[in-house]
């Protein structure tokens, strides 16, 4: 990405369809729309300094809106749903 690092330029927004709550409830995973051309390394640095967790595993997908989704899984000792709560989706 630009030189100047910008976790908020990363994140684009949360999703939060029932698909994403459940992934959030059965594998204490977040779901993203990310900036396009964010790696999986970026995406796991914003997440991790703007929520203050640990991420176990990112993965990526593009979408056919040509919009870029994440799903990040977080540590075992932090949960999803009380950074879901925080973020008003749940």
């Amino acid at each position: 990405m630009s030189s100047a690092w910008d976790p908020y330029r990363v994140i684009r927004s949360a999703v939060s369809s029932e698909k994403a709550i459940n992934y959030m409830e059965k594998f204490n995973t977040l779901t993203f729309i990310v900036d396009i051309k964010a790696t999986k390394l970026d995406i796991k640095r914003a997440v991790e300094e703007l929520f203050g967790v640990k991420v176990e595993e990112v993965r990526t997908l593009v979408t056919p809106k040509g919009e870029k989704k994440a799903y990040v899984r977080l540590a075992k000792e932090f949960k999803a749903s009380d950074v879901a709560t925080k973020l008003g989706i749940v």
